[in-house]
């Protein structure tokens, strides 16, 4: 369930007209800002984009990147692109991210999103960088993480929720094998986790784990400073539970020393129309905290309160 808080028909003139206003005169009107663009759904966001350049012959994105600054920034320029062209942007900064590309956004990406959701930002990525999805992560990765993160980037996988029965003793008999041999990296694990629909990887990995007494992911923890079995993990937590998932990220990023803005910009701005009601209420079962609270605390200024806004709180 979405948190996002929007009216039905807003008029995308006027809109357009407040914002202008709030870039003139001394200063920038951010509160306006946030009143405006934290309270309108992506259809929303678009129609004003457009109004906004009609009436003024200027690109309303290029306008508040110049007039914002900071995290406060980033996160309304993430917001305000179309879904697919924000989570392309958000796939290329995490790909060319230094010393090492960030794994999780590819992850979550490409295990959460419907085939046909994943088809559209690889369409969008493509339009806008003048290279594949696949042709990049494979550029700035190597070894087992590259095989997995292009395979799982490459495939338009069955997104229904029929199962061979079959193939999931049988796989999960490999993938014992293969846990016995300390072979978490053959590309058979790569084969299974990167081709079969989340629905055959969940019913496989439950039967490994009914089978043999302990989760495949137990052994995926051995080794920390392994960024293969860190995306592997991730990768199998995503397709498991997504909302779940989600909530240890932003855990993470509000506990650890140095807020990661980053983060929680990524998971607030991507599930804000979509899950983010279902991420709040199991974070509050997990840390007894509202998240709204914990982002009050470790955020500020009007970066928090646009964050508020997208979580339904003002």
């Amino acid at each position: 369930m979405a948190t996002l808080i929007f009216p039905d028909h807003p008029s995308p003139v006027a809109d357009a007209e407040a914002l202008k206003k709030a870039f003139q005169g001394w200063g920038t009107n951010e509160k306006a800002i946030i009143s405006i663009l934290g309270h309108r759904n992506a259809v929303q966001r678009k129609l004003i984009r457009k109004a906004y350049e009609d009436m003024y012959a200027e690109d309303l994105v290029k306008r508040l990147e110049s007039e914002l600054s900071g995290d406060f920034e980033k996160v309304i320029y993430r917001w305000i692109l179309d879904p697919e062209e924000r989570d392309a942007v958000l796939l290329n900064v995490a790909i060319k991210q230094k010393p090492s590309p960030d794994y999780r956004v590819i992850v979550e990406f490409s295990t959460i999103y419907n085939p046909e959701e994943f088809l559209a930002v690889k369409r969008a990525y493509q339009h806008r960088f003048k290279h594949s999805l696949e042709e990049d992560i494979a550029q700035h990765t190597t070894g087992d993480l590259r095989k997995l993160l292009v395979g799982l980037a490459s495939p338009y996988k069955y997104a229904g929720g029929e199962m061979d029965v079959k193939l999931v003793k049988s796989e999960a008999d490999k993938l014992q094998d293969l846990v016995k041999d300390k072979a978490l990296n053959h590309e058979e694990v790569i084969r299974i986790i990167t081709t079969r629909s989340n629905a055959q990887i969940v019913a496989t990995l439950n039967h490994y784990k009914d089978s043999h007494g302990t989760a495949i992911t137990k052994h995926l923890k051995d080794d920390p400073a392994n960024d293969y079995l860190a995306a592997l993990l991730t990768a199998i937590r995503s397709i498991n539970n997504p909302q779940k998932h989600y909530e240890k990220v932003l855990r993470i990023a509000l506990n650890k020393p140095g807020t990661d803005e980053d983060a929680i910009t990524r998971v607030i701005v991507t599930r804000a129309e979509k899950d983010l009601n279902d991420i709040k209420e199991i974070y509050y079962k997990r840390n007894s905290v509202a998240l709204d609270h914990a982002i009050s605390k470790e955020t500020s200024s009007h970066y928090k309160a646009f964050l508020l806004a997208l979580l339904g709180k003002d």
